[in-house]
């Protein structure tokens, strides 16, 4: 069993810095790449306040595919350069989105989200995956949520690979 408690007092930069010592704790020896990604999903959900969605969307083939998540049911396949995550993975650049409904192309999979952050997840130059998250609070993520979720993207890249 993991406990991953967070003291009350942390800053967010703090926070952030012990979601990615408690990622690392949870792949540390784990070669299952979806086992690793729901693990990483719940963690996101249990340590970040104000999601509505968390999880990610794995590149298959030409395209991205619904991979382990918390939140309410979403769209199974998007496409490259389509919606936030679609330009996230086609860009290889994370997309900080303070109003959704202000990006071109948003795909609404949530009616409830706001606002939107995607970072890829780059292995060997290539995009794996990304890392979605959204929230109901407009303007919810920032650069420090930005540099904390990118440093996580880095962190966990080999351990999500399918093999």
């Amino acid at each position: 069993m993991y406990d991953f408690a967070l003291q009350d007092d942390l800053s967010k930069t703090e926070r952030l810095e012990f979601l990615n010592q408690a990622a690392a704790a949870l792949i540390e020896g784990e070669s299952d790449g979806v086992a690793n990604m729901a693990n990483i999903a719940a963690l996101i959900w249990q340590l970040m306040p104000d999601l509505n969605w968390a999880g990610f969307y794995r590149m298959i083939g030409d395209e991205l595919v619904l991979g382990p998540f918390i939140g309410k049911p979403a769209c199974i396949r998007i496409a490259l350069g389509t919606g936030v995550c679609g330009t996230a993975a086609s860009s290889a650049t994370t997309q900080l989105v303070p109003d959704v409904h202000a990006f071109p192309g948003h795909i609404a999979c949530d009616a409830a989200s706001r606002s939107e952050l995607v970072v890829p997840v780059v292995v060997d130059g290539k995009v794996i995956a990304v890392i979605d998250l959204d929230s109901p609070v407009p303007d919810r993520f920032d650069d420090d949520d930005a540099r904390g979720v990118e440093a996580l993207a880095a962190l966990i890249g080999k351990a999500i690979v399918e093999r």
